[in-house]
């Protein structure tokens, strides 16, 4: 069986691992738009914040998904914590995400401030943190 290994170690599937990028370049992908508008005042930045959320938001929630079905299934071969913590933080990040969209759905003039800024740090780090979490190697890759 080709994916024997994926599922007794604690390597996310190559599927899995590709969604999870989109998550993280493209929150950090609205944070750069997002100070960018700040330090220039083009509204057409926040409308790049908020296509590059709203995209995060996409793949953010089929990551979710799969991480949500792993973890009622059983099927990575890691302990029961670790997957939690990464569906944990997965969750929370697309929340703030959608948090965030709905902030950046106001008024051009006043989607980035203060809090729009802090939420797309906030899903970065989460969104960076996941990867940390999902790519860390916890379990041994058995022989093919």
């Amino acid at each position: 069986m080709p994916y024997r290994r994926y599922l007794t170690t604690g390597a996310p599937h190559p599927l899995h691992a590709i969604l999870l990028s989109f998550p993280i370049a493209l929150f950090a992908s609205g944070l750069i738009s997002d100070i960018a508008y700040l330090r220039t005042s083009e509204i057409q930045w926040t409308n790049f914040s908020s296509w590059l959320i709203a995209g995060a938001l996409v793949f953010g929630g089929l990551v979710l998904a799969w991480s949500l079905i792993s973890l009622v299934l059983g099927w990575r071969g890691t302990e029961r914590q670790p997957r939690l913590i990464y569906a944990g933080v997965l969750a929370v990040m697309w929340i703030l995400g959608l948090i965030n969209a709905f902030k950046h759905s106001q008024d051009g003039w006043s989607s980035v401030e203060a809090f729009g800024l802090i939420l797309s740090i906030l899903c970065t780090l989460l969104a960076l943190a996941a990867g940390v979490i999902a790519f860390s190697n916890r379990g041994r890759e058995v022989a093919p």
